[in-house]
């Protein structure tokens, strides 16, 4: 008898399993998202034009968690001061209103394409100049409503920012972009933006620019103040360092051949016109394009960059090898002249005291034989003028040599004043030019330094 009730016991449990297993089976959980769909946001059960809640029901603001995934930075324009990101952007909050009944957490979520059934923050970035939404194949966009009634909304989308920039120490430079978003028409009584807690801002790994290095983010609020309220805002600060070595080939090498290049007219002979010339204007004219293709790749501004000063000053190298040229060519004519009239008057002398001579001896030819001549003293009296005359020289030659100046005594073994000047360019431009980029390099490096510490 025992046995038999045993037997009937494992019968009905068998038939209970095979019962719960078969309802199982017919159950279409597709079917009930769409009841679930249907009964929350059917037709006057549901009203996307009316704002959530604040927490747990009251009427206090809602709250809306930011987080965001940069997918790439594109571009970061100098001339047009923007720059062009692509990210996951999304927004989470709670709507009690779209609670429903997970069948015992075997639906973890709906999920919808159209943002339109449900209420949406206004939030709008408040420095973009332009945007687009992608839609390939479908658009990269989804709405998800979990149990508890909290929404999460997910979209990518590519942005054009603006992005002032401070240009004074490029290309030795720090820029901070910053990604701004903003309630357009919900104030603070009604709408908050919070960034989500933990990692808020998340960059892919192998982002890659091609002048620039993402150093760091920072994540901050930003809240506005207008006449018609307040409203929530949030930004992140991204600091890019310029690459510098872009520039360090591109520019300054250059730039500092040119000048070593325009020196090699000191060395040249200074009848050599031509070669000298054709020297001096090649190299400030490429120096001129030079600098003007740079500051056709930067945008005007007021202010003096660290580059203009780098152009400016090896411009004027240039230019000042060029004028040592025309002042050593002036040297060179007004020696010439001078020393053709030193001939000149050396000559005419020649030929006066020649005249002299021959008339002295005419004189004396022609004087009567029986006249007298008058004899010298050899011995002079102290008040004798001949006499202080000849103790002034002996004194004159009994000085003690004064000590030669080593200038003085290396620039006469050049003989003429153009020569001079060309030996003293050689070593002058050089000097004064080690001189510039000691003061320069030690002044921007040091003010980038202080950049990156602030």
């Amino acid at each position: 008898m025992g046995s038999g009730h045993y037997f009937w016991a494992i019968f009905y449990f068998a038939s209970l399993c095979s019962a719960s297993l078969a309802n199982n089976a017919k159950i279409n959980f597709r079917e009930k998202e769409k009841k679930v769909l249907d009964q929350i946001l059917g037709a006057g059960k549901y009203d996307a034009r009316i704002r959530p809640s604040g927490i747990n029901g009251t009427d206090g603001p809602a709250i809306v968690r930011i987080n965001l995934f940069v997918r790439s930075i594109m571009t970061i324009s100098d001339i047009k001061m923007e720059y062009s990101v692509q990210l996951t952007f999304r927004e989470q909050w709670t709507d009690e209103r779209l609670k429903f009944d997970d069948i015992q957490g075997r639906l973890k979520y709906l999920t919808l394409t159209e943002a339109n059934r449900v209420w949406m923050p206004d939030l709008f970035f408040s420095n973009e100049k332009e945007g687009h939404f992608h839609n390939i194949i479908m658009p990269n966009v989804y709405i998800r409503i979990f149990p508890n009634g909290s929404v999460l909304y997910s979209i990518r989308i590519s942005l054009t920012l603006a992005c002032p920039m401070n240009l004074k120490l490029y290309p030795l430079d720090r820029q901070i972009c910053s990604l701004r978003m903003a309630s357009y028409g919900w104030t603070t009584n009604d709408l908050v933006f919070l960034w989500k807690e933990g990692d808020p801002v998340q960059v892919v790994k192998n982002l890659h620019l091609p002048r620039f290095t993402l150093e760091k983010f920072l994540t901050d609020y930003c809240n506005s103040k207008t006449n018609t309220g307040e409203y929530s805002c949030l930004k992140v600060d991204l600091l890019f360092k310029r690459e510098f070595s872009y520039y360090l080939i591109q520019i300054y090498i250059p730039c500092c051949m040119l000048v070593i290049v325009s020196w090699v007219s000191f060395w040249l002979d200074q009848g050599a016109v031509p070669a000298r010339v054709s020297l001096g204007v090649t190299t400030l004219l490429t120096m001129a394009t030079q600098t003007s293709g740079i500051n056709a790749s930067l945008p005007p501004v007021s202010y003096t960059k660290a580059i203009d000063v780098w152009t400016g000053v090896c411009l004027t190298f240039v230019f000042g090898a060029l004028l040592e040229f025309a002042l050593v060519n002036y040297a060179s004519r007004s020696g010439s002249n001078k020393a053709n009239m030193h001939k000149e008057n050396m000559k005419k002398k020649r030929r006066d005291l020649e005249q002299a001579s021959l008339d002295a001896a005419s004189d004396l030819l022609d004087t009567d034989s029986n006249a007298t001549f008058a004899m010298k003293p050899l011995v002079r009296h102290p008040g004798d003028p001949l006499a202080l005359e000849k103790r002034l020289q002996c004194e004159v030659h009994m000085q003690a040599p004064k000590r030669p100046n080593c200038c003085k005594t290396w620039l006469s073994k050049f003989p003429t004043r153009s020569k001079r000047i060309d030996v003293i360019s050689r070593i002058t431009f050089p000097l004064v030019f080690a001189l510039f980029n000691l003061v320069y390099w030690s002044t921007y490096l040091f003010r980038e330094e202080e950049d990156e510490t602030f």
